[in-house]
């Protein structure tokens, strides 16, 4: 065999060879990062079920000596805590809502409208990822404090209406690229019009994008502190975040039950992931085939 026939073989080879340990290199980066993210969720679980007093031992105690599964039954009698989890999901539902409805929509108009300037446009839009929040942050409330809205839920719904986002926008206008336009050509053919295209065509195509829009918007919303802690001023109309920082005060702080809180207002996050899993799933498959 010459050597030019060796070379060639080796490097048809090589790739071959390593895949294996390139996949358990990837396994075990993987197992590290959930290990990472999963360390700090199950001192939580963990802390929610220990007395007071133990909280702090060392050395620490996964499973507790002497658990006190009455620590949830306290923790939502101490504050009015489904109160706090129905007022965040009176925001956190319209606020879903608002942003899949107005995203999809600029999001297909970026996609396949065509006019002078909507490039541009769409650039701008883009810049506002860049755009830090805490930098809207002043003239956001100074716009609706003149329009009395301070005190209310509307300064947190009303802005996700308008357009649902600059990341959403993105988000889905690449994946409304993904989809042929024969389809819509098809559609118009047969007399569809701009809406009902993206009713009957669009949408249905797209529900593992959106899916993902919907989970993002749920969870950042619900786990918001600085919108509400800016706009209520009523205790009663405040968030679950808001209402956890009750279980702190000047001089102490009651970890295992603010643990058991926070254990109980994590449930919503969980299952929308849970919910939302097989879209995310759906969507890498369909992405891979086109």
């Amino acid at each position: 065999m010459s050597r030019e026939a060796t070379v060639r073989g080796a490097a048809v080879l090589g790739p071959r060879a390593s895949g294996p340990w390139s996949r358990r290199v990837a396994a075990l980066l993987a197992v590290a990062g959930a290990v990472v993210v999963l360390v700090p969720l199950a001192w939580m679980v963990s802390t929610s079920f220990k007395p007071e007093s133990q909280v702090f031992r060392t050395p620490l105690e996964w499973i507790p000596s002497q658990p006190r599964p009455q620590n949830y039954s306290e923790a939502v009698t101490l504050i009015p805590f489904w109160r706090y989890f129905l007022n965040s999901m009176i925001v956190a539902v319209p606020v879903v809502v608002g942003t899949v409805l107005s995203s999809v929509a600029v999001a297909y108009a970026f996609a396949r409208m065509r006019a002078p300037g909507l490039r541009w446009l769409f650039l701008l839009v883009l810049a506002g990822i860049m755009l830090p929040g805490e930098v809207t942050l002043v003239p956001s409330f100074l716009l609706f404090k003149t329009l009395g809205w301070v005190g209310t839920y509307l300064p947190l719904i009303v802005p996700a209406w308008l357009g649902g986002g600059a990341f959403n926008i993105f988000l889905l206008r690449q994946y409304f690229l993904t989809i042929p336009r024969e389809q819509e050509e098809a559609a118009r053919v047969d007399g569809h019009g701009f809406l009902s295209i993206l009713m009957r065509v669009i949408i249905p195509q797209s529900w593992p994008a959106i899916s993902v829009v919907a989970a993002f918007q749920f969870v950042g919303v619900w786990n918001d502190f600085v919108g509400p802690l800016l706009y209520l001023s009523d205790q009663d109309e405040y968030t679950l975040p808001l209402g956890l920082a009750f279980y702190r005060d000047i001089y102490s702080t009651q970890w295992a039950h603010l643990m058991a809180a926070s254990a109980l207002a994590l449930l919503p996050c969980v299952l929308v992931f849970f919910l939302a899993q097989k879209a995310f799933t759906e969507g890498v498959v369909l992405t891979g085939r086109r």
